[in-house]
């Protein structure tokens, strides 16, 4: 359980300032941001032939503390479902409370390096928000030293197209909550019934981290690894399909999009020691593998059968690759297609 309004509130009070910008500067961020969004959707719309009755919507540009708030918000309704408020006994709020600092420290240190995302949550009624986070897509691109409004519709391509595959494919959203669902239900169930058998499994997880598998993957039963599977193996598609589109997109509307390219990807894999740490613990070096993993399928997929025959993952769950046929995507394009 986690109190996420006490998430929001810890998080927003903790989260470092952005960077120094003068005032016209900001507004012009904030502009280029909101309106370059529409311009972006329309290209990945053109590129993947997803979403072309959809309307175009501008974007929602935040600062640091407002992406926590929403952050919490979204994760807050997705999380509910499966673990109610009522759980937790007469010491639910206090252990809550607990967890919501925690996780308020967690999203005051991602706050300063989310550029911006899709969250399928958030919003009003909960229904869907696209969200950039200025101050940092302004740092980000004084650090690389490129062409701003290039680096804004790049970052604007990739957001669309995250948001495209939750607003075009109308299965997705309910899936993608339920599996969650699933997976949280488990391990909550876990924390409880079996909490003595999790620890007791701990060591050997510690040692065998280094073995290519996660903490959290080895400390799972089967059915709850099935469900973390099918999650890994979605997110993986999402992001390293958004990577590809951005990318496609790109030579045509982003003049400098090679060079873009090449100084984030080298951003992306740079940090001093403390900050690769903490990239570690959290998880965020798996992120980025999950970017390279899924473009890597997406581009073998599309060269093979093109965009209409990649388009297939979005027909039902039944046809997003599995985990084994991220790494194998040949194997995915056998079975789709023969």
């Amino acid at each position: 359980m986690v109190d996420w309004d006490r998430a929001a509130a810890t998080g927003a009070l903790l989260v470092r300032g952005g960077p120094q910008v003068a005032r016209g500067e900001a507004d012009r961020a904030v502009v280029d941001l909101r309106e370059l969004t529409a311009e972006a959707e329309g290209h990945v719309r053109e590129l993947t032939g997803l979403g072309l009755d959809l309307p175009l919507l501008p974007g929602t540009v935040v600062d640091r503390p407002g992406w926590v708030r929403s952050a919490a918000s979204g994760l807050g309704v997705l999380t509910g479902r499966a673990l109610p408020a009522a759980q937790g006994g007469p010491l639910g709020p206090i252990l809550a409370s607990g967890a919501g600092v925690q996780t308020g420290l967690l999203l005051a240190f991602l706050a300063s390096r989310v550029l911006g995302q899709y969250d399928p949550f958030g919003g009003e009624e909960n229904k869907g928000e696209l969200l950039l986070v200025a101050p940092n897509v302004v740092a980000a691109e004084r650090a690389l030293k490129v062409p701003a409004r290039d680096f804004r519709l790049w970052v604007c391509l990739h957001e669309c197209t995250h948001r495209l595959q939750f607003t075009a494919v109308p299965w997705l959203r309910d899936y993608f909550a339920d599996e969650v669902e699933r997976l949280v239900s488990g391990l909550a169930e876990s924390s409880t019934d079996g909490l003595a058998e999790l620890v007791g499994r701990l060591p050997d997880a510690l040692r065998n981290r280094g073995k290519g598998g996660g903490i959290a993957e080895l400390l799972q039963s089967p059915k709850e690894r099935s469900v973390f599977d099918r999650l890994l193996a979605l997110s993986t598609l999402l992001e390293g399909h958004a990577d590809y589109v951005m990318d496609a997109v790109g030579p045509q509307v982003v003049p400098s999009v090679e060079q873009i390219r090449a100084r984030f990807t080298a951003r992306r894999q740079g940090g001093g020691l403390f900050d690769r740490l903490l990239r570690a613990v959290l998880g965020l070096d798996a992120k980025i593998r999950q970017y390279e993993e899924g473009a890597k399928f997406t581009r073998h997929v599309v060269d093979a059968v093109g965009m209409d025959g990649f388009n297939k993952v979005w027909r039902s769950p039944n046809t997003l690759p599995t985990r084994a046929e991220i790494a194998d995507p040949a194997a995915w394009v056998r079975r789709l297609h023969g």
